[in-house]
């Protein structure tokens, strides 16, 4: 089946943040979401889940292991297991990306 946003489940987070999901099973996870402008997740880890992020729109700053990085339209960065993290949009606009998990994040998600 052809995924869009319009035929995949969705659910918000965080301070109106979205996400849908193409595909989700215990060894790969694929979303893409929605953070509206002065909004962030909190800082968290996975044990096993390694995580890509690619930005389709807007411009996105992470916190990782306490260093911080801008990453913009059309770029990518990766999250390793066990590093301490999380994404903010810092800009007056929306941000959108891809959030790729290898494995699942489910069960697999620690707040710090």
């Amino acid at each position: 089946m052809i995924k869009t946003k319009e035929n995949s489940e969705h659910y918000s987070w965080g301070e109106q943040c979205d996400s849908w999901i193409f595909h989700n099973n215990e060894n790969l996870v694929v979303k893409q979401e929605m953070m509206p402008p002065k909004t962030s997740e909190k800082l968290h880890f996975h044990n096993l889940a390694q995580q890509f992020f690619y930005i389709l729109k807007g411009e996105a700053t992470f916190y990782i292991e306490e260093e911080k990085f801008t990453v913009k339209f059309g770029e990518g960065i990766t999250v390793e297991p066990k590093k301490k993290h999380y994404i903010a949009n810092e800009s007056d606009e929306n941000l959108e990306f891809l959030v790729i998990s290898n494995p699942s994040t489910d069960e697999d998600r620690i707040l710090v």
